[in-house]
């Protein structure tokens, strides 16, 4: 797999992201219903977390397989591999944050699902005419994205894949230093009332996993088509 993975420019629609969707496909096809997805000419792109916590996270299969959907790979699609793949993880705490659905099933059929997660990078960036725009999961490690880019493509430091992944710094702390190199960094991992943007990191966990409602993000413009709930 390439952990770095860069997407060309959309010359015929739309691109949006979206936050985490923790297996519930289901309310996010209708979200993009509600804002006139055409997967014809329109892409969707996804911060990871697309597995556990909800009902159909067996259709992440199905996604990952459709041309218009990308995603980079989550810290739940990270747990899925360590278990699969005698990683150190302690399954009570997967099976409590959601993870159950996967060690259920026989060791024949997780291994579709760690092939797939495997593919996904940890980083993508998206061509704009105003500028690349990038996905992570969680954060950056770097304040510049081509140092990022430098370590995912050939370094493989675990301790930077883990920010990736797994930081909540800036969120916690308010830091607010952008990532310099892109125009926006899209993130998810820790869910947010409302879209929350820090420096130049959007944070677009909106809990639609949990309150039905998904914030989708316009790429080329960085307006919000899909709003959180007011408070």
């Amino acid at each position: 797999m390439s952990r770095f993975r860069r997407v060309t420019a959309n010359t015929r629609g739309r691109d949006l992201a979206v936050g985490d969707i923790h297996g519930h496909f289901q309310r996010l096809q209708q979200c993009l219903d509600s804002v006139g997805f055409n997967p014809e000419v329109d892409r969707l792109f996804s911060v990871g977390d697309l597995v556990d916590r909800g009902p159909h996270s067996p259709q992440a299969l199905q996604w990952l397989a459709q041309p218009w959907f990308y995603a980079v790979q989550g810290n739940h699609e990270s747990l899925a591999i360590s278990h699969a793949r005698g990683g150190r993880l302690d399954p009570v705490m997967y099976r409590a944050a959601g993870g159950g659905w996967f060690l259920d099933l026989p060791a024949e059929e997780q291994e579709p699902f760690v092939e797939a997660f495997l593919n996904l990078p940890i980083a993508l960036e998206v061509a704009t005419a105003d500028g690349p725009v990038g996905l992570l999961h969680a954060d950056s490690p770097f304040s510049d994205w081509a140092q990022l880019r430098e370590s995912l493509l050939h370094d493989d430091d675990p301790a930077a894949r883990e920010v990736c992944q797994w930081s909540r710094r800036r969120l916690k702390e308010g830091y607010s230093q952008p990532v310099g190199g892109v125009r926006a960094l899209l993130v998810g991992h820790t869910a947010v009332v409302q879209m929350k943007v820090l420096g130049n990191v959007w944070h677009l966990d909106t809990g639609g996993w949990s309150s039905g409602c998904f914030s989708l993000l316009d790429i080329a413009s960085l307006e919000l088509l899909s709003p959180a709930p007011d408070v």
